[in-house]
């Protein structure tokens, strides 16, 4: 099965060149504040990907408002919930630490880790939109802002893929030394908001 991954578009999808994939995973930042996704969808229904799953963003308001699933007509929305394609169980979540009073924010620690709970343990994709901490999560600055309590359950669970986004400056995949995990971060924009970065492709 071949997957094509990419996140944080913020509006700008109709620049990104799609690849050829039996699934589309998109792991949040379609769109900006309270724009509504229309046109995203739109954009959805003219790509031939047969599979296309979607998650929200900190971005993402509209998704926190209403029922996601009514927004987008042309993709799976994954709130918390699982898909099964092809013998593989994708598994989609929002949340992130709390970062600007943004959409799908809660703090760390506690409410957090009751979410991260949720991730079935037979999970083979996972797909949230922060990243877990120490891994393709460092600011322009440094900083690893990933979540904590999102690594100690992907190492626990040890997904083949997991993907992300939301760290612009993150970009790029990485296997864990420790176990066999891929992580990608698939940011389509850069720190600057350019949509300058590719989707990344994944052969299962």
């Amino acid at each position: 099965m071949k997957i094509a991954f990419f996140s944080d578009t913020h509006s700008m999808h109709r620049r990104l060149q799609v690849p050829d994939a039996d699934v589309l995973v998109f792991a949040g930042d379609m769109i900006g504040n309270d724009e509504p996704p229309s046109d995203f969808d739109a954009w959805l229904s003219e790509l031939p990907h047969e599979h296309k799953l979607v998650i929200a963003g900190n971005h993402d308001w509209c998704f926190e408002k209403q029922d996601g699933r009514k927004l987008l007509k042309h993709a799976v929305y994954l709130q918390d919930l699982a898909v099964e394609i092809g013998g593989l169980k994708f598994y989609g979540s929002p949340w992130q630490p709390e970062f600007c009073d943004w959409a799908f924010n809660l703090p760390r620690g506690r409410e957090l880790a009751k979410k991260w709970k949720m991730i079935p343990g037979d999970t083979d994709v996972l797909i949230t939109h922060c990243p877990p901490h120490g891994i393709l999560d460092k600011t322009e600055g440094g900083d690893a802002v990933g979540c904590e309590d999102l690594l100690k359950r992907v190492l626990k669970v040890r997904p083949k893929v997991h993907v992300f986004g939301h760290v612009h400056e993150g970009y790029g995949s990485i296997i864990h030394p420790d176990f066999e995990t891929l992580f990608v971060n698939a940011s389509v924009c850069d720190a600057r908001y350019r949509p300058v970065n590719k989707a990344v492709v994944v052969e299962i």
